[in-house]
């Protein structure tokens, strides 16, 4: 399963580079233009989207592959999961139409500061959940290595199949 810790690794860093790219379209080389569009909303958001997947799919691939998921971890990846769909109605709310600044004919987008205010929070309600799921499964990462180590030595230690032999037969 050490594969999918690597997937995971790779969605944190193509999101990380999605995300930047959405913050600073310069460095793609496209021109600069006042304010903030509709592409780079969807950008950042889609980055930060991979960016949380991406830990979570490493965080249980890696410390908690073998380990059930307990009830603080579940909280934990719904309030992560709860925070990108927050996210993504604070930055898209006036395309959607329920934001203060309705897209005319004539105009283009306003990306407020209350959007703004709400996609940061969003993104912190985010990396709260990352957060709340390592930390509830922390106990669990250091006793399972030994349980299952325990099991494993059960299993092989059993002995009822290996067949005797008499010292007396032999000679």
């Amino acid at each position: 399963m050490w594969r999918f810790a690597q997937v995971g690794i790779a969605l944190g860093a193509l999101g990380a580079m999605i995300c930047f790219m959405g913050l600073f379209p310069g460095v793609t080389g496209a021109e600069p233009t006042a304010g903030i569009g509709l592409i780079q909303v969807m950008m950042v958001i889609t980055g930060y989207s991979l960016l949380i997947l991406g830990a979570l799919t490493y965080l249980k691939y890696t410390f908690y592959l073998d380990v059930p998921a307990t009830l603080s971890q579940q909280v934990g990846t719904r309030l992560a999961l709860t925070g990108l769909l927050f996210a993504a109605l604070a930055g898209l709310a006036d395309i959607l139409g329920f934001g203060s600044h309705i897209r005319d004919d004539a105009g283009d987008i306003f990306f407020g500061q209350l959007q703004m205010i709400g996609i940061l929070a969003s993104f912190g309600l985010s990396s709260l959940g990352v957060l709340v799921y390592v930390l509830a499964g922390a106990h669990l990462a250091r006793h399972a290595p030994v349980e299952a180590l325990s099991e494993s030595i059960a299993g092989v230690d059993d002995t009822s199949e290996i067949p005797l032999v008499e010292i007396d037969d032999m000679a």
